[in-house]
């Protein structure tokens, strides 16, 4: 298996995974952005996850509830013991928040493509239209690895530490105060802004621009370079929590640094709190 990563077992490429479409033990989830593009063409055999009504809860501002994910991986076909591997447009963004939800529910074997649905159609690699179906398996989670998650409680904590690494992973016009979501996007908060003591590395630059991640090396340098070290306790964030995901996978997956949260309430929790500090 050809990797990027000195932690092989959370990346698989397309060579491989094309080698393993027909695998029983591996399940392919293809879950986008652009929530329609799996309509349009996937990998064969892959299920689709739609983030905006499968992956978080439809009365509550949260994650989806066990229960519920309990119910959509039995639906896909998964098992504990199954390799899943999850890919998507825009680089990987939301695959890569499916990918932190699954380590939180306590998955064990889950992986991204690296290069995601960008890289595996530039490569004119299968894709089919047929929606497969599974027999459902009963899948229960067994542990929640709630360390993987951070609250807003968490961050007020963190910023009155000495030594600690906040990454603001969005935009510089966001994070400095200039626009509130990207355009297009609606979910917003009513300042602009940043988290005092946030370190602004957009996530867009730990990949390459067919999709890939930037090699080891770079990664470290891009984040050690601004104080993003593994020696301090670390929270990342964006507006939603989903563009925070993939740089979470960055620094904990790819980088190995121990003590790495994900604040998914993120922006648009932080800049509607009444009286919570913000810079810009």
């Amino acid at each position: 298996m050809a990797q990027t990563s000195t932690r092989p077992a959370v990346l698989v490429d397309t060579e491989w995974a094309e080698a393993h479409l027909n695998d029983p033990n591996v399940r392919f989830v293809e879950v986008d952005v652009d929530t329609s593009a799996y309509e349009t063409g996937h990998l064969p055999g892959a299920v689709g996850w739609n983030w905006k009504t499968q992956l978080q809860d439809q009365l509550t501002r949260d994650i989806i509830k066990q229960a519920d994910y309990e119910e959509l991986l039995s639906r896909s076909g998964i098992r504990p013991e199954t390799t899943v591997v999850l890919y998507g447009d825009n680089n990987n963004w939301f695959a890569a928040w499916a990918y932190w939800l699954m380590k939180y529910y306590g998955h064990e074997d889950v992986r991204l493509m690296d290069g995601g649905r960008k890289k595996w159609v530039a490569e004119n690699r299968p894709l089919t239209t047929e929606v497969p179906t599974y027999e459902p398996t009963g899948y229960k989670v067994t542990r929640i690895n709630a360390h993987l998650r951070a609250y807003r409680d968490d961050v007020a904590e963190l910023i009155r530490q000495e030594r600690f690494a906040l990454v603001d992973v969005r935009s510089p016009e966001e994070f400095r105060g200039e626009i509130l979501a990207p355009p297009g996007l609606s979910e917003t908060a009513q300042r602009g802004g940043h988290i005092p003591g946030a370190t602004n590395i957009p996530w867009s630059q730990a990949v390459r621009e067919d999709g890939t991640f930037k090699s080891i090396e770079e990664l470290q340098a891009l984040y050690a370079g601004q104080g993003v070290t593994p020696d301090k306790p670390v929270i990342t964030y964006c507006r939603i929590g989903e563009r925070s995901s993939h740089s979470w996978f960055v620094l904990h997956e790819l980088l190995g640094y121990e003590n790495v949260r994900n604040y998914d309430g993120s922006w648009t929790e932080w800049g509607n709190l009444v009286g919570a500090p913000i810079e810009r």
